[in-house]
């Protein structure tokens, strides 16, 4: 390892001073204004490449209903956040231009039409391609109308006793004004005819989303060929149960979303959990952002819900039923296994394998002797980080545990370790996030159960999130004190961890934990400082730091030095470090960036960025690690940790990369972005226009590689050779 490189561990991240400037921006060419993609636009792209994959015939049929389905939500997080953002600064006259230099309102315009269009894709993806392939596996979607007498009776039974009692009509009337339509709630807008007055009147039935949306038709058919019938289609034929002695004469389905995005002035309440509980009962009623309806909606009803709802011409989406396409989840979880991917079983780290099939490793002695680098789902959550946590609760030479909490799951093993940890006397400190958008009111009821269980929770720095994966253990070793770490890229979630891809490194390196132990000291206290010898920290140095890492690439490439960067995250969006790629680039160092979601900087354009590759992967897997690489003249240097090169990650969330030191994890993150950027490999190229175009076949037509699919064959072999070895 060279002695003078950035991270090396005899020095601290105090090199990256205040008034350090990794470029001679003076001396460089100016870089031309229009040198960044939209990001709210590359994000609209980024749901094309996931709907791509429900087009694609290749794929098993529930797995491309789960796209569509994966779609459905995405689309919605992006109305009720960012669409809601954009909004919220044009009303309140904040509205800063964009990344391009755009004024909201055009992009604004730019997603409406952009948006509108995949919906409707979306929608005709369902009717045409996987709709029609399902019902050739034997999954029917039908309607009220094909179905027989004997079908019907029996709906009507289920509907009588099932579903009638928890419906509530509402109606629309001089005496009752019209009802809150909550966000993403399925509703039927009925119109009736009373017989006593004439008069037409309206009413609004919401569609309980406890039920099952997709109902068996008849529960004694095969379920290798079985009907299912949309709930919202059931109850609309059962409307005179529920409007007696009135002339039913139109329904439609239409469905609102609205602003859900959370804001708190945390400087403002000295009670965080109960400000944001404030918060998330005020996030129901959020302004309305879009309304879905259905194609066959007539003007007197639309111009109902647009008046009464105060939507805009632009907000309203007419789409053909089924509306709601993240209803077909449930349909994706069929069992049918010859409709999924084959079944994948995560293997254990070869290093964490036990000696006796019939005990388990023993995960402290397994980490003293060697660094243990985890790639995740092929490698499992359950025997790697899971039980690092149990056998720490358990361990009587365990002092402390200290962790931090993002997202995980509702019935989680890591916070019942937790508990059982300080249950038994250990000092436990948890950080729970309890501002992980979407997750707040969960994350709210572990503080409250950990709480109570004895273990120190914190929440973090005022204005700040903290985002890190980290988990540290202190455990007692004749009669010293040795650290064992855990930093990560994904939460700590064993559910999640089957379906997104991602590194972690155990580690019992004394810098790192004494790193960690000054780290959680300081989110628990006031402050970040920044000496750290082994992390990268945001949001003080985190930028910095990258910034000086590409800087060297660029004087060694100057020099003549073997040079090279590539990094793997999720968004590409930070200015200023695009501008050092694009810097780095002009200086002759090639760039690969590996990248899943948003991608703001623009590949490939001459004078600008021609040494810059983008490309996408996305899959059974959701890609989600981290990776940061230097070629460093020959010493390559990787860190992994839980940042996306975005505003909020480098300056409003607490971020930890660490460095990896282990030649052979060098190796095998290296070897995993050879094959990533491999042209044989399939995946999605970025041009400089910000098209993705999908390449599946080499130039004879011969499919590329699966890179997810070859990465489960290679670590479970991995694994059936270290047990020969054993």
């Amino acid at each position: 390892m060279s002695t003078d490189s950035a991270l090396d561990s005899d020095r601290t991240s105090s090199d990256f001073d205040d008034d350090f400037e990794p470029f001679d921006i003076e001396g460089a060419p100016e870089l031309p204004a229009e040198r960044y993609l939209d990001r709210e636009l590359s994000w609209l792209a980024f749901n094309r490449r996931v709907l791509e994959l429900a087009e694609d015939p290749k794929l098993p049929v529930l797995e491309r209903a789960n796209f569509l389905a994966i779609f459905a939500s995405n689309l919605d997080e992006f109305f009720m956040v960012r669409v809601a953002g954009l909004k919220r600064r044009i009303v309140t006259g904040l509205a800063v231009p964009t990344n391009v230099g755009r004024a909201p309102l055009d992009v604004l315009s730019d997603i409406s039409r952009q948006a509108h269009e995949l919906q409707e894709r979306h929608a005709n993806v369902y009717q045409d391609l996987v709709k029609p392939a399902l019902a050739e596996a034997g999954i029917r979607v039908v309607t009220w109308e094909a179905l027989g007498d004997d079908a019907r009776e029996h709906l009507r039974e289920y509907f009588s006793s099932q579903i009638f009692p928890v419906l509530m009509p509402l109606a629309v009337d001089p005496a009752h004004p019209f009802p809150y339509i909550s966000g993403l709630s399925l509703n039927l807008s009925v119109r009736v005819r009373n017989s006593r007055s004439g008069r037409q009147e309206f009413a609004r039935v919401k569609v309980p989303q406890m039920l099952p949306r997709f109902v068996r038709v008849d529960p004694a058919e095969s379920i290798e060929d079985a009907r299912y019938i949309t709930l919202e289609d059931l109850i609309a034929n059962h409307l005179g149960d529920l409007f007696p002695g009135m002339e039913i004469l139109a329904h439609h389905v239409f469905r609102v979303t609205r602003n859900e995005d959370v804001e708190i002035e945390e400087d403002e309440t000295e009670n965080l959990i109960k400000a944001l509980e404030k918060e998330l009962l005020r996030r129901r009623f959020g302004p309305p952002i879009r309304l879905e309806v259905t194609d066959d909606m007539d003007e007197v009803t639309l111009g109902l819900l647009v008046r009464e709802l105060d939507v805009t011409e632009h907000e309203v989406f007419r789409l053909p039923a089924p509306l709601d396409l993240g209803g077909l989840f449930v349909l994706s979880r069929l069992d049918r296994p010859e409709l999924h991917y084959p079944t994948h079983v995560p293997v254990t780290a070869a290093q964490l394998q036990p000696s006796d099939t019939n005990i388990r490793a023993d995960i402290f002695k397994a980490v003293s002797r060697q660094d243990v680098l985890l790639h995740h789902p092929y490698e499992s959550f359950a025997t790697s980080v899971q039980a690092f946590l149990e056998q720490a609760a358990a361990d009587p030479d365990v002092l402390a545990i200290k962790q931090t909490l993002y997202r995980t799951s509702g019935d989680s093993p890591i916070v019942e370790a937790l508990i059982d940890a300080a249950e038994s006397g250990k000092q436990v400190l948890a950080l729970v996030e309890i501002k992980a958008r979407f997750d707040e009111q969960a994350n709210i009821t572990w503080a409250r159960k950990l709480e109570k269980a004895g273990v120190h929770v914190v929440y973090g720095l005022v204005g700040l999130k903290t985002h890190c994966k980290l988990a540290l253990v202190i455990r007692q070793e004749k009669g010293t004190l040795r650290h064992y770490s855990h930093i990560g890229t994904g939460n700590y979630n064993p559910k999640t961890s089957r379906i997104y891809e991602d590194l972690g490194l155990l580690t019992a390196d004394d810098q790192v934990g004494k790193d960690l132990t000054r780290l959680f000291n300081e989110l628990s206290g006031y402050a970040i400082e920044k000496k750290f010898k082994r992390l990268l920290v945001a949001p003080l140095h985190l930028r910095k730091g990258l910034l000086k890492l590409i800087a060297a690439e660029v004087r060694n490439a100057e020099q003549g030095k073997p040079a090279g960067i590539r990094i793997k995250v999720n968004s590409m969006v930070d200015e200023a470090i695009i501008d050092a790629l694009y810097r780095a680039s002009n200086a002759g160092v090639k760039v690969e960036i590996w990248v899943r979601g948003i991608c703001s900087l623009r590949p490939g354009i001459p004078g600008l960025s021609e040494n810059i590759t983008v490309r996408s992967i996305l899959g059974r897997y959701l890609e989600h690690s981290r990776i940061f690489s230097f070629v460093n003249d020959g010493d390559t240097q990787i860190h992994i940790g839980s940042a996306d090169m975005m505003h909020r990650n480098l300056d409003r969330r607490v971020e930890a990369l660490v460095r990896l030191t282990e030649p052979a994890h060098v190796a095998e993150v290296t070897a995993l972005f050879d094959r990533a950027m491999d042209d044989r490999t399939s995946s999605w190229h970025l041009d400089g226009d910000g098209v993705w175009t999908r390449h599946t076949v080499d130039e004879d037509g011969a499919p590329l590689d699966d890179l997810q699919a070859a990465l489960m064959l290679e670590i479970g072999q991995r694994r059936q050779r270290s047990g020969h070895r054993r």
